[in-house]
């Protein structure tokens, strides 16, 4: 099976939940794994940042992943949204199978 672990940082954690669950709803991910609170140091337009912030892991179809993405651009606040697809390389059969059966083929309809 061909699943990966998409993550995503987002503003908060109440904007990420919603997030979280218009993908689950829409059938992109099965589901999402968030950490409420993380800190991102990066460099943005020439200055260095401390923000705080919070991640999702998203559980998800390898073929998804540009819908995903493409999704996550039309959703997302921020001018460039971290959005970075893992590959998972094994686990529990029974899981990956759960998440392949709880999303949707790729470029198949949604209900928005």
């Amino acid at each position: 099976m061909d699943v990966v672990e998409v993550v995503v940082t987002g503003p908060d954690a109440e904007w990420l939940a919603g997030y979280t669950r218009t993908l689950v709803e829409e059938r992109l991910a099965a589901c999402g794994h968030q950490l409420a609170a993380v800190r991102s140091v990066y460099r943005w337009e020439g200055a260095v940042h401390d923000e705080p912030e919070a991640r999702v892991a998203l559980h998800t179809r390898a073929a998804l992943v540009p819908e995903l993405v493409a999704r996550t651009a039309e959703l997302h606040p921020y001018d460039v949204p971290c959005v970075l697809a893992l590959p998972v390389s094994g686990g529990n059969e029974d899981y990956l199978r759960w998440v392949v059966a709880e999303t949707r083929e790729p470029g198949g309809v949604t209900a928005r």
